[in-house]
């Protein structure tokens, strides 16, 4: 269990235990017909990643986002946590959510990581994550080339400009609804904090055990050292 102290997603202001000052952006609302939740990097690994259950609804997705800048003056922001907000509540526990298909053991690339337990995670490759209902992504999104039609077509629609655009939610985020919803099926994606790398996708919770929030860790928030290579 990782200990709610070194937890930071959805708070605003500058936590105790991390430098950074944060703020909690809203990215609409994610349609969750199936309950089947997948964490993927949209670009390279969608309807292909890690996919955790949930229960079925539409549920708002929140991005933290912290100021990195030395100054603390809002001039280095990096993505801190990307979340699905299932219950509103205090957090009592933070866990590792445990996929679909998997026995509670960790991902292979997170073996070597120095967290107080092994988790699963997301890999990224394009920068980005991303929730989608993972049914959803099966059949709403249409055959062919996903690069070329979607993802980078030249258009203003074009994924890569929707996340870009700082009139549509935010720049580096966007909420999309896959091309052949019928329901408002759609996707929430945002920039992966410091890019590129292995994330872990953390499950929040109530003294209840009410499962309040699934979240993927961008390993920004927190005493870290980060190499000024990877900053970039």
């Amino acid at each position: 269990m990782r200990r709610t102290d070194s937890f930071f997603a959805l708070s605003s202001g500058r936590p105790a235990g991390t430098p950074y000052a944060q703020t909690v952006h809203d990215l609409g609302q994610l349609v969750l017909p199936s309950g089947r939740l997948e964490a993927s990097d949209p670009f390279v690994s969608l309807g292909e990643s890690l996919v955790v259950t949930v229960p079925a609804g539409t549920y708002p997705v929140r991005v933290t986002v912290a100021d990195v800048s030395d100054e603390q003056d809002g001039s280095h922001l990096r993505e801190a946590y990307l979340s699905v907000v299932l219950a509103e509540g205090e957090v009592s526990r933070v866990e590792g959510m445990v996929p679909e298909g998997a026995s509670g053991a960790a991902d292979a690339d997170a073996n070597d990581r120095e967290d107080d337990e092994r988790l699963h995670g997301v890999g990224v490759d394009a920068g980005t994550v991303a929730f989608a209902d993972a049914q959803a992504v099966k059949t709403s999104m249409p055959e062919g080339d996903w690069y070329e039609d979607l993802f980078d077509d030249g258009t203003e629609s074009s994924w890569f400009a929707r996340m870009d655009d700082p009139a549509h939610l935010r720049a580096g985020c966007a909420n999309i609804v896959l091309p052949l919803a019928t329901a408002g099926e759609n996707l929430v994606l945002a920039h992966s904090g410091w890019g590129d790398g292995w994330y872990p996708v953390l499950g929040s919770y109530a003294a209840d055990g009410t499962l309040l929030g699934v979240h993927i860790d961008l390993l920004v928030a927190g005493e870290q050292e980060q190499d000024d290579e990877d900053a970039a």
